[in-house]
Formats: structure tokens, sequence, C-alpha cells
């Protein structure tokens, strides 16, 4: 189905934001530019900024005009949290390109990080999930054959590795550390980013039942996506 006139000004700015050539701070067009460039009346841009705004992708300075905002998706250092869900939270739709989904033999790094011999077999997938249809996280994830023997067959085209892998045991417990890296020429082409854009790299092991489950490298766009955490302790007397 064509999209309707101000589907196409909220995808035109979109597209500007997420891509960078409108960077955080930058003042976009003025309404009468674009219904102008569109050639649509003032009410038909006003609803697209409207809903714009409630996105968090721009913000109004009363008498100064519209700005693209820092409101980035935001992924929880703590929790392990399924990204489709997340992006849904924010009104927004989830979807994801799989790249790969096969057995391997498995590398020294990756032998160690699953606790398994070197060579033994192990299944490895590579996924770009999009918000908007814009990519925010290369997921290059490894998978220890026997915490999860039913993993190549499943569909992750529709749903996503996380959801499948909380249903095959209970997580014991997780290993988060952080890096900001440059990307590959492949990470660059996966993403749709250019060489220089910084990127949060998220290495993620968990474990269930007392052994290693996966071993995923998380990649996500500086400029689309922040990581974040969120800590505190229990007060005397209270929950």
């Amino acid at each position: 189905m064509a999209a309707t006139q101000y589907e196409r000004i909220k995808d035109y700015v979109t597209d500007k934001v997420m891509s960078g050539e409108w960077p955080v701070g930058d003042r976009i067009p003025t309404e009468e530019e674009l219904a102008a460039q569109f050639q649509v009346s003032r009410m038909t841009v006003h609803r697209a900024v409207r809903e714009l705004t409630a996105d968090g992708l721009v913000h109004r300075r009363p008498g100064a005009g519209t700005f693209v905002a820092n409101e980035r998706p935001s992924l929880d250092l703590v929790a392990v949290r399924n990204i489709a869900e997340d992006v849904r939270s924010r009104g927004h739709t989830h979807s994801s390109v799989v790249h790969r989904l096969r057995q391997e033999s498995a590398t020294p790094e990756v032998a160690e990080s699953l606790g398994l011999k070197l060579g033994a077999k192990v299944f490895h997938s590579l996924i770009v999930h999009l918000e908007n249809n814009w990519p925010i996280q290369l997921e290059d994830r490894y998978v220890n054959p026997k915490a999860a023997p039913e993993y190549l067959k499943q569909d992750f085209a529709t749903h996503t590795p996380n959801a499948y892998l909380m249903t095959v045991g209970p997580l014991e417990r997780v290993e988060h550390t952080i890096e900001a890296v440059l990307p590959s020429p492949a990470t660059c082409e996966l993403l749709r980013i250019h060489a220089s854009e910084p990127c949060l790299l998220l290495h993620r092991r968990t474990w269930s039942m007392g052994r290693v489950v996966s071993r995923a490298w998380l990649t996500h766009p500086g400029s689309r996506y922040r990581l974040g955490a969120s800590f505190g302790r229990a007060v005397a007397g209270k929950e």
C-alpha cells in the first residue's frame, strides 16, 4: 500500500536523521519549507512533525524551530532484554535480516568463551536488527549446541535469538563487557554506516544450567544507539 503524504514526510525526516546527514542539534526545515517541498498542506506537515516529536526523533523550541533530538534507543547493560520488544515499546517496527545461520568448528576464541574444545561443533548466527528499517544492531552470536540443539531450525526473521534462548533454560548468569570500536568494512556495509562512525560493541556471555549457552558480539552505531544501566540496593526494612 502506498504511503500517505504525512508518512512520506516522516520517512524523509527519519532517513535524514538516521543516516547522520542531519546530526543531533540541527534544525530541520520549517513546516512551510516541507509543505512546499512535498506540495502538501501545512496541516499534513504539522501532523508528521507532531508524530516525529512524540517518537523522540525531533523536539520543538518555541520561536526557534524544530531540531534533531538526542533520543537514541538505549540498551540496558544489566538486564538481558529482547531487542524486538524494546523497539516495539517505542511504538516502532522491528525487523531483522539473517545473514548467517549455520554449524561451524569452534575457533580458539569461540571454544574458550563457550567452554568447549578447539574445533568442537558450534552454531553461528549473524543477524542485523532494524528499527523502522534502519540498522541499530549487528548480532554476531555463537551458541553451544548442547544447550540449544534446535537453534539452527529457528526462523530468526520472525523472532530473535534472545527470545528463543530464553525458552531453552533458565538464565543463571550474564557477563557484559563494553568497548568503543571503529567498524570493519563488512560491519559498515551491514549497518549502513561510514568507516568513521564510532560504534559501541557489547560482548555478552550467558549461562544456563551450569554451562555457557552463548557468546555474542553486539555492535551498535554510536549515532543511533546508547548503552546505559540502572543500579540500586535494598534498604533495610524495605523491599
